[in-house]
């Protein structure tokens, strides 16, 4: 298993990610789309909108498959 650093440095910019980041008292996840890098920092367009996540701070980040389809509406 590679390192999240590496992992973020290989992915090609627009994949869909998800990446864990230790925040006070416990950890959390940024799920979206790799948008930019910097040796000190990450950007991941989420729902939200887009966040920046410090290196120093991840601990683990992956490719993860596309969203699944809406399911219709019952009528």
């Amino acid at each position: 298993m590679s390192s999240p650093f590496v992992f973020l440095a290989d992915a090609p910019l627009g994949t869909r990610v998800v990446v864990r980041t230790r925040v006070p008292g416990g950890y959390t996840d940024a799920l979206g789309f790799l948008r930019g890098r910097s040796a000190a920092s990450v950007s991941v367009e989420t729902k939200r909108g887009l966040v920046t996540l410090a290196m120093a701070d991840v601990v683990a980040a992956k490719e993860v498959p596309a969203a699944p389809q809406p399911r219709p509406r019952r009528t």
